[in-house]
């Protein structure tokens, strides 16, 4: 019960904290949709399976002795941050107001898609699974258990970005964020580059 607690808060503060997923599911919520919001929180959550599976089955041990290995891994998730960002400050299509219409399933999927890489390659993820493993669950402890302390974690993120989805697809604050696009893609786009970096300079350092 102690473990379930710890992981339980462990969970809700990395959730709750402003992210990259935090900043994707906002911009796919106004900018195409409820449908694609949600679709980039399912993305999300199956992104935590990917960190999930790697530190049960005991690669996460390699990473904390392997620096070059830790740090090539924060590298490559500062590079796809960074990449969103500079897509989402350089933007310059017009969204429109419209919903994707029912018979698209390809802007759904894209959120859904971008969701998993941006979690997966999150290297703040990476830290929390990595982290909550290590320091609560005991050596030793029974596989299906470890498991479910990841789907718990991937049902944390699908949930919370869920509502993030339901709230910033909403008509009236989907209308005003879309009427200032240019300046909440710079914001968006900013944070996402600046998250990138300073993964980066933590590592460097």
């Amino acid at each position: 019960m102690p473990e379930l607690i710890a992981v339980a808060l462990f969970t809700l503060l990395a959730v709750i904290s402003p992210g990259a997923d935090f900043a994707m599911v906002t911009r796919s919520s106004y900018a195409q949709g409820r449908r694609a919001g949600l679709a980039a929180a399912v993305g999300i959550a199956l992104g935590v399976q990917v960190h999930v599976l790697y530190t049960v089955l005991g690669i996460a041990l390699i990473i904390s002795q392997s620096p070059v290995l830790f740090l090539a891994m924060k590298v490559v998730g500062a590079g796809y941050l960074v990449y969103l960002g500079y897509k989402s400050l350089t933007n310059t299509t017009r969204i429109v107001l419209d919903d994707l219409p029912v018979g698209d399933r390809g802007g759904v999927f894209r959120a859904l898609r971008t969701g998993f890489l941006t979690n997966a390659l999150n290297p703040k993820t990476m830290l929390f699974v990595v982290s909550a493993y290590t320091q609560v669950v005991q050596p030793g402890s029974a596989l299906a258990l470890d498991f479910a302390y990841g789907a718990f974690m991937s049902f944390a993120h699908w949930a919370w970005f869920s509502l993030v989805a339901v709230f910033f697809s909403s008509a009236g604050l989907r209308r005003a964020m879309i009427e200032r696009q240019r300046l909440v893609d710079r914001v968006i786009g900013v944070a996402l580059i600046g998250l990138g970096l300073a993964v980066v300079v933590a590592g460097v350092r």
